[in-house]
């Protein structure tokens, strides 16, 4: 296995197990739910997941009667969730290039996916090719300026927060949300904020992944990193640990 292909493999086992630890807990919960309800599909209609992950909305879409295929462009990941949900349909695909024929599906979801997209407007055209004249779009992201993280080194923090959104693709894409839907032809676009709060470890990891990537790009010191995950760390010891995570969801309607 080329180190590449090694980095790539344990993104994704990292990934997994950040999505079985926070998918249960209630706030993250509700919010699924509440997605599925801006999507306005019920029995017998359909839906795509784009960038399913290990599949669990396409699981519990499909227990409302929904027909839903899940799509991911990580086959490992696929492989997870047709083992997780074997009565479940995914697809390995892109956002880009949907394995999807014209107006075939009534509803679109995509879950954290268009800040690690480089072509936005190319991925909601393809929405839009997919949907059915008037079907519905949900997107939902955090924006990755707006982490809101109690600590002792609000500076450090801010570097922190920022010099990690610097390495995404589009980190601010979550508050444009309204804006790009209207530009690429949606309808009755709106725009929700869910903020979810964590006070216990379950949240660490995330914690201490913003950590590190700020410390790859050179912007904080491994001696500054390591003291800030220690004091995160200790905090979870103490039950003092406080993040914030505001989670836009827009939904629209295609043109009729």
């Amino acid at each position: 296995m080329t180190k590449e292909a090694e980095q790539t493999r344990r993104s994704t086992d990292n990934f997994i197990t950040l999505l079985e630890a926070a998918d249960p807990l209630p706030g993250v919960t509700e919010l699924r739910q509440r997605t599925y309800d801006l999507l306005g599909v019920g029995s017998g209609k359909s839906v795509v997941d784009v960038d399913c992950g290990a599949g669990r909305a396409v699981a519990e879409l499909a227990e409302r009667g929904v027909k839903a295929v899940g799509v991911d462009p990580d086959e490992r990941m696929i492989a997870v969730a047709r083992g997780r949900w074997p009565g479940a349909e995914f697809r390995t695909a892109a956002a880009y290039e949907l394995p999807l024929a014209d107006s075939s599906v009534d509803g679109y979801r995509a879950d954290k996916v268009f800040h690690e997209l480089a072509e936005r407007e190319r991925a909601l055209a393809e929405a839009r090719r997919t949907l059915v004249p008037g079907g519905r779009i949900v997107l939902i992201g955090q924006d990755w300026d707006t982490f809101v993280i109690d600590s002792d080194e609000p500076t450090l923090t801010r570097t922190i927060v920022h010099a990690r959104a610097d390495l995404t693709a589009g980190p601010r894409t979550a508050r444009r949300y309204r804006n790009l839907l209207l530009d690429s032809g949606f309808q009755e676009v709106a725009v929700e904020v869910h903020t979810g709060v964590f006070t216990g470890p379950t949240m660490l990891p995330l914690l201490v992944g913003l950590a590190e990537g700020a410390c790859s790009t050179g912007a904080v010191t491994r001696e500054r990193t390591d003291a800030w995950v220690a004091e995160q760390c200790a905090r979870v010891t103490t039950d003092r640990l406080f993040l914030a995570l505001p989670m836009f969801v827009a939904s629209a309607a295609g043109p009729c």
